[in-house]
């Protein structure tokens, strides 16, 4: 069977599972569309954490950009894994004893003003619509190279079943979404590493494939050669890197703390019965996260060596036919400046004649190794399961900010419980439709989206967080203080040095500290903390209740029930 076929049949075996899942699991309250009834097992949990926080960026992109930025690109690594040790140990547990179905919930009980809570429901959705952007545009790519559709057709289709699963279950429906699409996306990603480090050093296991040496019988090192061919190109060495050690610190440090402010993350440790079992799934889901991380520098070296070979110097007219498929996408453009009829790969931009999107790294690697059909296909649907369970968690985050924290805590308090779910259907259904609005005209800001969003949500929500569990003192005033001030600040930045909304963007000498736009959420989060506690010293003291409130949440024997108030 052609790759198209095997597409078709594994992405409707897989669609059809979600849907009926979905029909299986459907949410008849608030409690199972918020947080699935509360009763989700520590092992469910975990796996739906990890398919929740491993999205298109995590599958399609990250490798990519390892591949492409060498040493440079463990940054993400370290930052992302070391954020889900932050919150498992620091937020996790103590947010789940709390009781609050959302993140605006949390900070708007604890810092007793509707205001707080209006800035965060403020922040959640510019944090959740930045981030399930990407995710949309992933899932029209997607369907745009293997399915040969429009990318816009891919769009609709991604936020139809969406939509369904989304709307129909919420987070019950949702959360065990997620368990199949976990299953699916480690799978599709694994396989085509196993054969390539096969293929490539023989050796089965991609992470010890990596640092092991080619089986050509020359003797030489995988990243040996990786490093000789980088340089012949005029590429760094791949196995060197060019940050500064404090760009290095600063984009690690936003990524982890912006790991642990994601709002559609942190709410899954809502869904389980008790404290205990919110620390359980959190480690579980680091263990699950680590079976994708670890591979992914493999799967970077192998797609990066591969390509070199596959193209540097060679006729165009006899390129294998995943080359032309990629072209008509517009993620792969050959410019034939000297008009010699060969590709010409090398680091200077006036003499490179070829462009490769560095998205389409995981997608292109097992067609470029010449892998099975049926592999080509699984890789697509892993793609897919990636791209949608996260944009699933998203869209429910966005739903609830709205139905539950805005309407009922804010509009209509007297709002019915029937009425409520409807309200959440219905912000789920708008949500969906300006996400695919946004994957089919991408704003700016998409191709910056991993930044952005997690730089958001260090700035914003991990001090008020953190202040608002560890430190019984700390006011309404001076939460919104830090709130505004940090998201504010992160908004200027990437504005001025990302986006190009002020302007031609400067040259990264210009950058404050020395810091790049992917680092600058550890300076806003800084300013956010300085304004808070600064603030606070001016104004006065929460009240006595909330106070015992935050001292309760922080005593140990409180691994039973969790409160629900």
């Amino acid at each position: 069977m052609s790759v198209q076929t095997w597409t078709y049949l594994l992405v409707g075996i897989t669609f059809a599972l979600y849907i009926g899942i979905a029909i299986w699991s459907r949410a008849g309250s608030t409690k199972e569309f918020y947080i699935a009834g509360g009763g989700v097992s520590p092992l469910a949990n975990g796996m739906a954490t990890a398919a929740d926080w491993m999205s298109a960026a995590s599958f399609i992109s990250m490798a990519g950009i390892i591949a492409f930025a060498g040493y440079d690109g463990s940054v993400y690594l370290m930052g992302w894994t070391g954020g889900y040790v932050l919150l498992a140990l620091l937020l996790a547990p103590y947010l789940r004893k709390f009781g609050k179905f959302t993140v605006p919930d949390f900070i708007g009980d604890r810092y007793y003003s509707k205001v707080t809570r209006i800035v965060a429901v403020f922040c959640a959705l510019l944090v959740s619509f930045t981030y399930v952007a990407g995710q949309m545009r992933g899932v029209g790519v997607v369907f745009s190279r293997f399915l040969e559709v429009p990318v816009e057709w891919g769009v609709i289709i991604g936020m139809v079943i969406v939509l369904f699963y989304a709307v129909l279950g919420g987070m019950k429906g949702i959360t065990y979404t997620q368990v199949a699409q976990y299953c699916v996306l480690i799978f599709a990603f694994m396989v085509p590493a196993i054969f390539i480090s096969i293929q490539m050093t023989g050796n089965p296991i991609p992470q010890l494939g990596m640092g092991s040496t080619l089986n050509d019988g020359s003797g030489t090192f995988l990243l040996d050669k990786l490093d000789g061919l980088s340089t012949e190109l005029g590429f760094s060495e791949y196995t060197n890197g060019s940050k500064s050690m404090i760009d290095v610190f600063a984009i690690t440090l936003a990524l982890m703390v912006g790991t642990a402010g994601l709002p559609h993350v942190i709410v899954r440790f809502f869904t389980v019965k008790k404290v205990r079992d919110a620390r359980k799934s959190a480690g579980l889901a680091l263990l699950f996260i680590a079976i994708l991380y670890t591979t992914a520098p493999a799967v970077a070296v192998f797609a990066r060596t591969n390509m070199i070979h596959t193209v540097s110097d060679q006729d165009y007219a006899t390129m294998p036919s995943w080359f032309k498929n990629w072209e008509t996408t517009g993620l792969l453009k050959f410019d034939d400046k000297n008009e010699d009829g060969k590709i010409k790969y090398v680091a200077d931009p006036a003499n490179n004649e070829l462009f490769v999107d560095r998205d389409i790294m995981v997608l292109a690697n097992p067609e470029i190794a010449n892998l099975p059909a049926w592999v080509i296909a699984l890789v697509a649907a892993g793609g897919l399961a990636a791209a949608l369970s996260t944009a699933a968690g998203l869209l429910l985050v966005i739903s609830a900010s709205i139905s539950h924290d805005l309407i009922k805590k804010i509009f209509k308090p007297n709002i019915s419980e029937k009425g409520e779910l409807w309200a959440a259907r219905m912000s789920a259904t708008v949500a969906v439709v300006v996400a695919g609005y946004f994957g089919i005209n991408p704003p700016g800001f998409v191709a910056a989206v991993v930044a952005l969003a997690f730089g958001l949500a260090a700035a914003s929500f991990f001090p008020a967080i953190v202040l608002g569990i560890f430190y019984k003192k700390m006011n309404k005033e001076g939460a919104i203080a830090g709130m505004v001030v940090g998201t504010l600040l992160m908004l200027f930045y990437m504005a001025k040095f990302k986006l190009g909304w002020l302007g031609e963007i400067p040259d990264s000498s210009e950058w404050w500290f020395g810091i790049s736009p992917e680092g600058f959420g550890s300076v806003a989060m800084i300013a956010n903390f300085i304004v808070s506690l600064t603030i606070m010293k001016f104004t006065p003291d929460p009240p006595l209740e909330v106070q015992e409130i935050v001292e309760n949440i922080r005593i140990p024997k409180g691994a039973g029930e969790a409160s629900t108030h």
